[in-house]
């Protein structure tokens, strides 16, 4: 049976017959040419870009959520930001900036010299580690510009000024080096536990590093975090018993005490070592009073691993951790205490693995673990770099270095000082006191304090490694002053 087709329906077939010739050219064409696409499976097929972009959109929900949930943790971010723009927080957060100028070199060098070890241009960490330095005054100034809360008046009260000398209520230096702050709760006090280093410095043998005798841990007590009395030397160091750990040819470094709510007694952990530092122990004292006397224990390697730099850290619910360079430096452990606080259980973890970290301080906020660390550079000071974990037990990130303002050399110093330390502000959100020493190999007695502002808020710096890049914590910043207080209003509100 015929059929006639209209013009409509010749049109369609002509451009059929035209689509499947230039289909068939493309199949050629394309025959050699390499694939763009990916099986995804048996019996289907997707695409290049929306591989790509199916990615990119998960990883844009993760970043959401992640923001969603630290916005509805321990107040929330919004509590954060308004507490950043606190009229009393506003001047901590001011940026100062320093220009120190190199002096000119003293005199010529002999050819002989110069042609044995040629001249390297003089950086401001050779000055500083100089003790005849022209500008030696700039880190260690005199005891006339000595912070002294019983002389002090005016619109100097209160006032901290990082690297000069702080003297105590009898107006001696204060000898607290390497140390940590206890708030005591039933005496409504503040407890400064530090190295007491006020001997003469020498060297051991040729090789060894800058020392002074153990003399104990000092202790210091004050209501405002400014105005220091000495407690007096609340752990003293063994004078005549050559096989003590602390007898005074040893090392005693970075005491820290905290108070164990269970047995009401006060421990302090702290590094023990022999002149070459082999010995690499943590040890353990005890008493019924913050102000000692501590009675001496014993010492340890803390899960059979040696133990240098360290610090501990009791969290919100009452359990206790140490932390502790080892492995040659390399990296730090992690491990709680039992609840007596005397001695590590068997859990550890290995955190930061080969970055070279020591000097560690633990602060926690919002629900979060912070902690800054220094570089493994002897007496001279390194780069600071702050670190964050949603447990304390890991995994760890490190977040960038936390210093702003000084100058660029200032930055990668820490400001010329190691940190030790850190001390939350009651009532005052996300800020705190970052504590650090400025030593000075050539006088050890006469190493300095530095202790400025710390906050917690804005963008991390540094793509992170366990979350796709996004930052999950806020930044930890750490701002240079040379004169600078607590806000007025921060003890009415503990």
């Amino acid at each position: 049976m015929s059929r006639s087709f209209g013009p409509g329906m010749i049109r369609l077939m002509s451009r059929l017959c035209l689509g499947d010739k230039l289909e068939d050219k493309m199949r050629m064409r394309n025959k050699y040419r390499k694939p763009t696409t990916f099986h995804c499976n048996a019996g289907s097929r997707c695409s290049l870009p929306i591989l790509v972009w199916s990615l990119v959109g998960f990883l844009l929900m993760l970043h959401f959520y992640s923001l969603l949930h630290q916005e509805d943790g321990a107040g929330g971010q919004s509590q954060l930001q308004i507490s950043h723009h606190h009229p009393l927080l506003r001047e901590l957060e001011q940026v100062e900036e320093e220009n120190i100028q190199i002096p000119p070199p003293k005199g010529k060098r002999s050819p002989r010299a110069a042609k044995r070890r040629p001249k390297r241009p003089t950086t401001l960490i050779d000055e500083f580690l100089d003790e005849s330095s022209q500008i030696r005054h700039l880190f260690f100034p005199d005891q006339k510009t000595a912070i002294d809360p019983m002389q002090e008046a005016g619109n100097d009260s209160f006032c901290y000024y990082p690297g000069r000398m702080w003297l105590d209520t009898d107006g001696n230096p204060i000898q607290a080096h390497g140390g940590g702050i206890l708030y005591d709760k039933r005496s409504r006090m503040y407890y400064w536990y530090g190295e007491y280093k006020d001997g003469p410095t020498y060297h051991a043998h040729k090789k060894a590093a800058a020392r002074v005798d153990i003399l104990g841990v000092g202790c210091y007590s004050s209501k405002d975090l400014w105005t220091w009395k000495f407690e007096g030397i609340v752990l003293a160091a063994e004078e005549t018993d050559e096989t003590h750990d602390l007898h005074k040819s040893n090392v005693l470094e970075r005491p820290k005490v905290i108070y164990n709510d269970r047995t009401g007694k006060y421990v302090m952990w702290m590094h023990v070592d022999d002149a070459n530092y082999t010995k690499a122990s943590v040890g353990v004292a005890v008493s019924d009073s913050p102000t000692g006397p501590f009675d001496y224990l014993y010492s340890k390697r803390p899960h059979g691993f040696e133990s240098r730099d360290m610090t501990v850290f009791k969290d919100d619910d009452g359990v206790a951790y140490l932390v502790y360079s080892s492995e040659d430096n390399s990296e730090l452990h992690i491990g709680p205490l039992r609840q007596d606080y005397l001695d590590v259980m068997h859990v550890m973890r290995r955190i930061l693995v080969g970055q070279h970290r020591e000097a560690p301080a633990l602060f926690k906020h919002q629900g979060t673990y912070y902690m800054i660390t220094s570089g493994c550079t002897g007496w001279a000071p390194n780069e600071a770099l702050a670190h964050a974990a949603e447990s304390i037990m890991g995994p760890w990130e490190t977040m960038g270095n936390p210093c702003i303002g000084g100058n660029k050399i200032f930055r990668l110093t820490t400001f010329f000082a190691q940190s030790t330390f850190v001390v939350p502000l009651p009532g005052v959100t996300g800020s705190f006191i970052f504590m650090a020493d400025r030593w000075n190999p050539a006088n050890l007695m006469d190493s300095r304090y530095v202790w400025l502002p710390l906050t917690v808020g804005g963008a991390a710096d540094h793509p992170l490694e366990y979350n796709f890049g996004f930052p999950l914590w806020s930044r930890v910043s750490i701002y240079w002053h040379r004169r600078w207080r607590l806000p007025y209003d921060w003890r009415e509100q503990k």
